[in-house]
């Protein structure tokens, strides 16, 4: 008779010590928009302590970006960011979402220049699916929170 082989626990989860490490490097990179958006909320429209960078192209931009965010595609912040960024103050980089590696690739465009910087998971698609508002050439916008991204009757997950 032949073991079944659990596919989960084919490769043994890590020894706790390791895992913890792992999980707290994990949130020294990563921001999920749902804290993005709380802290942007929590400021009042004042400083959140951090800047939020779009760095996906004008046409993208003007299709819909976060308020507030700075524009600077990741083409160019080799040669643009130290006019339009502040070393002294964090930045979380978003692209489309989670099937786009731009954020990841102008985060590290970022911290080569010395920028202590953040990727926001999701990226622009998950803002826009968890219901927070955005700014479009038109207008402010927003759409209502897609069930299966977040609660549609609680300010937030909770997690």
């Amino acid at each position: 008779m032949t073991a079944t082989v659990n596919p989960v626990l084919r490769v043994a989860p890590a020894a706790p010590t390791e895992a913890a490490a792992y999980f707290r490097a994990s949130l020294a990179f990563h921001a999920d928009v749902s804290d993005v958006a709380a802290a942007l909320d929590a400021a009042g429209g004042g400083d959140p302590g951090f800047v939020v960078l779009d760095s996906r192209s004008a046409e993208a931009w003007d299709q819909g970006h976060l308020p507030g965010a700075v524009h600077l595609p990741t083409a160019l912040v080799p040669e643009q960011a130290e006019q339009l960024l502040d070393r002294n103050v964090p930045v979380v980089t978003y692209c489309w979402g989670p099937g786009c590696n731009g954020a990841t690739r102008s985060a590290l465009a970022l911290a080569e220049l010395g920028y202590r910087v953040k990727e926001m998971l999701g990226g622009f698609e998950y803002w826009v699916r968890e219901g927070f508002a955005y700014e479009t050439w038109e207008g402010r916008e927003r759409r209502d929170a897609d069930p299966l991204t977040a609660p549609v009757d609680a300010a937030n997950c909770g997690c």
